[in-house]
């Protein structure tokens, strides 16, 4: 009885076991499934797809693509019109005047008429108009106008495009920086649950305090909701970076690089995925001595101040057309027509039986403006207004970009000193907590030692991931503000920065 009851444990084992087994199995096909699933793109390929897919960037193009109409339109007043109109009229009862009948008769009363009628019972009419403008000033100036503004629309499609570039990479930054966040919210959590059975274990063997078990769970129990926290930040950040570039399965995006390894001194023994993001840069200056040099990019390149520059030109095209409305206009134009009307049933313009007769006329037509009520000079001070009002925006747009210039280039500069200060601060405090733990086991350091060693080291992490974070930042923003955003401007070229 006892054997049957050993092997009926010893089966039930072997059960449990390759449950056990095919559970695991199921489970690791699962993760291998989703990790198949999920997307690892770089900041490149998240970049060209966010110019392919974007939807502001399209509703810009779709701008450019009135614009282009609009210049096609223009065109259309300088080309000559062709008109073509023909009608058919059929009489049920023909019109019918009365006529003194003395012109007729010369014996008749002078109270007497006689009925004439007048058309036939079918009428016939077409005609083909010809009309060529030969002297218009105003529609040739509107041409160029139509044309400024195609350039103007094209320069709202690229400035577009940079934004959508620049937030792109910024949302990327962000969610790497979420990670890091994430990350290392984790190792703390992980290190204070650590440090709390070594405690408790401390505490059993009476080599530690209550207090000291004590202090650790209560900063597990701060430390979990901030888990929680950047958790949900990661998620958010995820969440946007897919909407920007159009990706409707928005949790599978995972994306490559690690602002806490990477290397700004030595981009060249960063890894892969790094000396991606680093090479991602459009002005190539570093530090101080760039910013005439950034200024100088920003003048000639600048996507804003072009658009000033060509708002500007055009709304000086929209004074001189109303200014043209002044000059006289010169017009050629020609007629052929062709009637016909028959009696009885109808004949198409009169072919078998009836008459037909054509005309054919050309001419020119001169036009001369004399006076309007005051109409036009009201519409060309609007139009000098117009044109005043987009030079001062000009003036305080190169104002602005100066400014916003120096600033980034500032805090580019800033973020890389910072940056170079935090790598060897996160040494020094790795090797702190490394040095507290080892005292702690032994009994030669306190718990609060180790707690402080662990959230200098947690914090000097952080402050460099935030280093990289805004240096990456800043030289995005120093991009666009130069004119020379990646994939817009310039190539991708994996020489560092």
């Amino acid at each position: 009885m006892k054997t049957m009851d050993r092997r009926r444990a010893a089966w039930l084992r072997s059960g449990k076991t390759w449950v056990l087994v095919w559970a695991m199995l199921a489970t690791l096909g699962t993760h291998a499934r989703a990790q198949e699933s999920a997307r690892l793109m770089g900041i490149e390929a998240l970049t060209r797809q966010a110019l392919d897919s974007n939807r502001d960037l399209m509703a810009a193009r779709e701008g450019l693509m009135v614009a282009e109409e609009q210049v096609t339109e223009a065109w259309s007043n300088v080309y000559p019109s062709i008109e073509v109109s023909a009608s058919y009229t059929r009489n049920i009862s023909p019109a019918v005047n009365f006529l003194p009948a003395i012109f007729f008769d010369p014996t008749a009363g002078p109270d007497d008429y006689i009925p004439i009628q007048f058309g036939a019972d079918n009428q016939w009419n077409s005609t083909v108009s010809f009309e060529q403008p030969l002297f218009r000033a105003g529609v040739f100036v509107g041409v160029g106008a139509a044309g400024r503004f195609r350039m103007f629309q094209n320069e709202v499609v690229r400035g577009q495009a940079q934004s959508v570039v620049t937030q792109v990479r910024a949302t990327y930054y962000q969610l790497l920086l979420s990670q890091e966040q994430l990350r290392l919210t984790e190792n703390s959590v992980e290190r204070v649950r650590q440090s709390l059975k070594e405690t408790q274990a401390l505490n059993g063997a009476g080599l530690a305090s209550d207090y000291d078990v004590l202090r650790l769970e209560v900063e597990l129990a701060n430390l979990e909701p901030n888990l929680r926290r950047a958790r949900n930040a990661m998620l958010q950040a995820r969440r946007q970076l897919a909407i920007q570039v159009n990706l409707e399965d928005q949790e599978s995006l995972r994306v490559s690089g690690t602002l806490a390894e990477m290397d700004l001194e030595n981009p060249g023994a960063n890894s892969a995925a790094n000396r991606e993001i680093l090479a991602f840069m459009g002005f190539r200056g570093d530090g101080l001595e760039s910013v005439d040099e950034a200024l100088a990019e920003a003048a000639m390149n600048r996507s804003d101040i072009r658009q000033f520059e060509l708002n500007e030109d055009l709304r000086h095209a929209e004074m001189r057309v109303e200014q043209m409305t002044y000059l006289p206009e010169v017009t050629l134009f020609g007629n052929y027509i062709i009637n016909a009307q028959n009696n009885g049933g109808p004949s198409f313009f009169a072919s078998t039986t009836g008459q037909r007769a054509y005309s054919r006329i050309v001419g020119v037509s001169v036009s001369v403006p004399i006076f309007q009520g005051f109409r036009r000079t009201a519409r060309i001070d609007q139009r000098r207004a117009s044109l005043r009002q987009a030079q001062t925006q000009t003036r305080q747009g190169v104002d602005l970009a100066a400014s916003q210039v120096r600033t980034l280039v500032e805090a580019a500069d800033e973020a890389l000193e910072r940056a170079r200060g935090q790598r060897l601060a996160v040494t020094q405090a790795g090797r702190g907590f490394e040095i507290a733990s080892a005292q702690y086991r032994e009994g030669l350091g306190s718990q609060l030692e180790l707690t402080d060693a662990e959230v200098a080291l947690r914090q000097s992490e952080f402050n460099y991931a935030q280093a990289v974070y805004d240096f990456l930042v800043a030289r995005a923003q120093l991009d666009e503000a130069t004119g020379r955003v990646p994939l817009v401007d310039v190539d991708v070229v994996d020489d560092g920065f």
